[in-house]
C-alpha cells in the first residue's frame, strides 16, 4: 500500500507560484509617501501651464515696474521738464515718457499699489461679512445679506463715480484704492457665505462643537482654510476687475486726476488724444494694462484648477 509523504525540497528547485516574490525570498515593501493637501495643491499649480505662464508674465511686469527704475537710475515720481514726451529708446525712458516726463514704470507701480490697497480693504470686509452670515445664519444671515443686496441694487460703477465726485481730494492712487476697496467686497461676502453654509454641516465641524471648540476657533481653524481656494480665486479675479475699474474711472475724470499723480489708467487717458502723433503715450500703457489683467486672470485660472480637483488637468 503506497504511503503519502510530503515532497522534500532539499536540493530541488521548486517552481515559484504566480505572485510569489523572487530572489532571496525576502518580501520587499514599497513605501508610498503621502503628500499633504498643500503639497498636492502646489504640485498641481506648478504643473499647470496656464497658471505658470501668467505667473511668469506677472513677474516680468513686476520686474519692469520696480527693478527698472533702479537699473536706469531715474526717479519717475519727479517731473522731468527735460524729458517731456520723449520717444521710446531715450536714456532712462525705454518706452518713452508722457507730457510731463513721467515713465511707464511709475504707472505700473501706482496701478499695482491701487490693487494692493483694494485687496487689503475688500478682503477682510468680505470675509468678515460672509463668514458671520454663513456660520451663524438666521437673523444674522438675513440682516447682512439684505444689506449686501441693497448695495448691489445700485451699479458699482455709478457708486464709485458719485463718491469720487463728492470727494475730489481722493483722486490719488491711495484714494482710488480705498474707494474701490470699500465697495468691492460684496461678491466675496456672498461667495464666503455660500461656502460656510455648506462647510458648517460637515462632520469635522460637528466634532469640533462636541469637543467644546469656540466659534472663533471653528471659523479660523476649520472653515476659512477649507474655503481658501474660492477666496484666493476671488482675489485674483477681483484684482483684475479693479484695474479695469480704475482705468475706466480715470478715463472719465473720476479716478487718479491730481497733479503729479499717475497710473496706467491716467497714462492711457492722457495719451488718447496724442495717439496719432505720439502713439507710445497711448499704446504702451494700454498694452501694459491688458498684460497685467491677462496675467492675473491666468494666475486665477491656475489657482482654481489647483484647488478644485474637478478642474485639474494634470496628475497630482
Amino acid at each position: 500500500m503506497a504511503s503519502t509523504q510530503a515532497p522534500s525540497t532539499t536540493g530541488q528547485v521548486v517552481p515559484a507560484e504566480p505572485g510569489t516574490p523572487q530572489g532571496s525570498g525576502v518580501d520587499r515593501e514599497f513605501t508610498v509617501t503621502a503628500r499633504s493637501q498643500r503639497q498636492q495643491i502646489l504640485r498641481r499649480l506648478f504643473r499647470n501651464k496656464v497658471g505658470m505662464s501668467g505667473l511668469v508674465l506677472f513677474g516680468v511686469i513686476l520686474a519692469f515696474g520696480f527693478i527698472g527704475p533702479l537699473v536706469y537710475g531715474v526717479d519717475y515720481a519727479v517731473q522731468d521738464v527735460n524729458s517731456q514726451s520723449v520717444p521710446p529708446g531715450t536714456d532712462g525712458y525705454v518706452l518713452g515718457s508722457d507730457a510731463i516726463g513721467r515713465g511707464l514704470m511709475q504707472g505700473v507701480q501706482r496701478t499695482l499699489f491701487i490693487v494692493l490697497i483694494f485687496v487689503v480693504i475688500a478682503l477682510p470686509l468680505g470675509l468678515l461679512v460672509g463668514a458671520l452670515a454663513g456660520y451663524f445664519g438666521r437673523w444674522v444671515d438675513s440682516t447682512l445679506m439684505r444689506l449686501v443686496d441693497l448695495i448691489l441694487t445700485v451699479p458699482l460703477f455709478v457708486v464709485l463715480i458719485v463718491v469720487a465726485s463728492n470727494f475730489p481730494e481722493s483722486r490719488t492712487p491711495l484714494g482710488v484704492g480705498i474707494i474701490l476697496g470699500l465697495f468691492g467686497w460684496l461678491d466675496l461676502a456672498r461667495i464666503v457665505r455660500g461656502q460656510f453654509l455648506s462647510l458648517r454641516e460637515k462632520e469635522y465641524v460637528e466634532a469640533a462643537h462636541a469637543l467644546g471648540a469656540s466659534d472663533k476657533r471653528i471659523i479660523f481653524k476649520h472653515l476659512i482654510p477649507n474655503a481658501l481656494g474660492s477666496i484666493i480665486v476671488w482675489v485674483t479675479l477681483a484684482a483684475a476687475a479693479a484695474i479695469g475699474l480704475e482705468a475706466a474711472l480715470t478715463y472719465l475724470g473720476f479716478g487718479v486726476n491730481q497733479a503729479n499723480a499717475t497710473s496706467l489708467g491716467r497714462l492711457v487717458s492722457d495719451g488718447v488724444q496724442a495717439a496719432s502723433t505720439r502713439p507710445w503715450l497711448f499704446y504702451f500703457p494700454g498694452i501694459t494694462l491688458l498684460l497685467i489683467v491677462l496675467a492675473i486672470n491666468l494666475i486665477g485660472d491656475g489657482i482654481r484648477d489647483a484647488f478644485d480637483p474637478s478642474h485639474r488637468r494634470v496628475r497630482a
